[in-house]
């Protein structure tokens, strides 16, 4: 599913944010990606929807090597990778219909099959009777709900999530992560950044570690491993 070998990144200042990664994440599966801050997660994040090219070393998604793709090329590519941000994203001039609508316009789907498509996901964050309402007249878990439902219509193969829970309070944190653990369950891929030590302890998913851009821990039933 998603495979990194011997992955460095140097940017043009001069700074190493990542040095040497080898990871292999599979189809299904959900994982934590924890470490200090400029510890190299954003960039690793990054790497896996070509927000960020590598300087070195090869990234497969679905045998996909994002570091040898033209730039041309990318959009396509992201049609399989939903990515949620911790400050939502949301364009204000569009309902909650519309934002998650455009996701679809932009692969220039039929009217009809976005209506149907867009319900569907609406349905399944618990926003549809918010359908016609805006941005700024939701709360900040509706949404990043929102954010998830235009990551997930068009069905991804990968959802990359960077501090999705990062501006909520603890209960609205957990209401995200049912969410997400409710998608994976569907069957998607799961790779989130986060410092939310409770969040990571109470589910003992796989948690990779990242310090100094290199990867010092990998575990199948991980926890946060870090003071907050």
């Amino acid at each position: 599913m998603i495979d990194m070998k011997d992955v460095w990144k140097t940017y043009p200042n001069g700074v190493m944010a990542l040095n040497g990664i080898d990871v292999s994440i599979g189809k299904g599966e959900f994982v934590y990606v924890v470490g200090p801050s400029g510890a190299g997660k954003s960039t690793f994040i990054k790497m896996m929807y070509r927000e960020e090219k590598a300087s070195k070393g090869t990234i497969s998604i679905n045998g996909v090597n994002l570091t040898a793709i033209k730039e041309k090329q990318i959009p396509y590519v992201r049609r399989n990778i939903g990515v949620v941000f911790q400050d939502f994203k949301l364009l204000p001039k569009l309902t909650v219909f519309e934002n998650v609508a455009f996701a679809l316009e932009v692969i220039e789907e039929t009217p009809s099959k976005i209506k149907r498509l867009v319900m569907e996901v609406l349905d399944i964050v618990k926003l549809k009777n918010k359908a016609r309402f805006y941005p700024d007249e939701l709360s900040g878990g509706e949404q990043q709900r929102v954010a998830i439902a235009r990551a997930i219509v068009n069905n991804p193969d990968v959802l990359i999530a960077d501090e999705p829970t990062g501006n909520l309070d603890p209960e609205t944190s957990w209401d995200i992560m049912e969410l997400l653990e409710t998608i994976n369950n569907r069957g998607t891929t799961i790779v989130m950044a986060t410092h939310n030590k409770e969040i990571v302890d109470s589910s003992r998913k796989r948690v990779i570690a990242i310090e100094g851009g290199r990867i010092v821990r990998d575990e199948v039933r991980g926890n946060y491993g870090y003071e907050r």
